[in-house]
């Protein structure tokens, strides 16, 4: 039992993170996409700085810097990729913005089989490429903001390393959200301020922040303390199918066959990426 204990905390994790995007959807219409953003950030901020402390941590400039980074790509991550669910299925925009995490494995690699997950990820968004403008077509824009949530990502990881160099994971993370709520938050207030601070909006922000950010961050914690770092990745790899199977069941989004296929092309890359890294160490 033991074994499986931190496997099925990280499900859990996942379904807690899917499960919050989802209710962010929801959110939407009530606050506004930037509002919702904004809402999440805000509270998750509030929650990770209580439980933390970073007050009683001093940083160097260089270190303010990487923070700042760090916290700014978390920020522009999590925007970017409510637009995209805004306009896309929760599961498809995750396995778009999958793109982002694999390219940094894939460049921080030297193996000729790379290539191979590089032609699976590039089948994978051909795919879901809109065919025309019929019943099923996925907006371009909503492709593109994924793929732009995916780039920022790739960014939060690289900047998030060097964040995380320096101090424990949970005081890095902590300013990086309050860096994230900092940027995002103006833009929030100057598209949708007359929706956020609603009787409404306030508790499902601070549900998705919850639900969204603080269990399943805390969870992803405990569980990467307690499984190889190549277990917790290849776990992680199955994040797509999750959401997609939230999306069915909390959204009721129905992904053809051909999207499915696309989404486990995005997995298989993901997996092979991350079963080739973590054998080069």
């Amino acid at each position: 039992m033991n074994r499986f204990f931190p496997i099925l905390i990280l499900i859990l994790a996942m379904c807690s993170i899917q499960f919050g995007a989802s209710v962010a959807k929801k959110l939407f219409p009530i606050a506004g996409t930037a509002g919702a953003s904004s809402l999440r950030l805000m509270f998750a901020s509030i929650m990770m700085v209580l439980a933390f402390r970073p007050w009683r941590v001093k940083f160097s400039q260089n270190e303010w810097k990487s923070l700042a980074l760090y916290g700014v790509s978390l920020g522009l991550m999590n925007l970017s990729f409510y637009y995209a669910l805004q306009k896309i299925p929760l599961g498809i925009a995750v396995a778009l913005e999958f793109t982002g995490p694999l390219a940094v494995a894939i460049f921080s690699s030297k193996r000729k089989i790379d290539y191979l997950w590089v032609v699976l990820a590039a089948v994978g968004i051909f795919l879901l490429l809109p065919k025309s403008d019929g019943p099923g077509a996925l907006d371009p824009m909503g492709m593109f903001f994924a793929l732009l949530a995916g780039f920022f990502w790739a960014l939060y990881i690289i900047f998030g390393k060097k964040a995380g160099d320096s101090h424990s994971g949970g005081i890095a993370s902590a300013m990086g959200m309050g860096f994230a709520a900092i940027v995002v938050l103006p833009f929030g207030l100057a598209v949708d301020a007359s929706r956020m601070f609603t009787a409404e909006a306030l508790p499902l922000g601070l549900f998705i922040a919850l639900f969204g950010s603080a269990i399943p961050y805390s969870l992803e914690m405990m569980a990467l303390k307690k499984m190889p770092t190549k277990t917790f990745g290849v776990l992680m790899s199955l994040e797509p199918a999750v959401a997609s199977l939230m999306g069915l069941i909390f959204l009721s989004e129905h992904l053809s066959l051909l999207q499915w296929t696309a989404i486990m092309c995005v997995i298989i890359s993901s997996l092979g990426s991350t079963l080739a890294s973590t054998e080069q160490h």
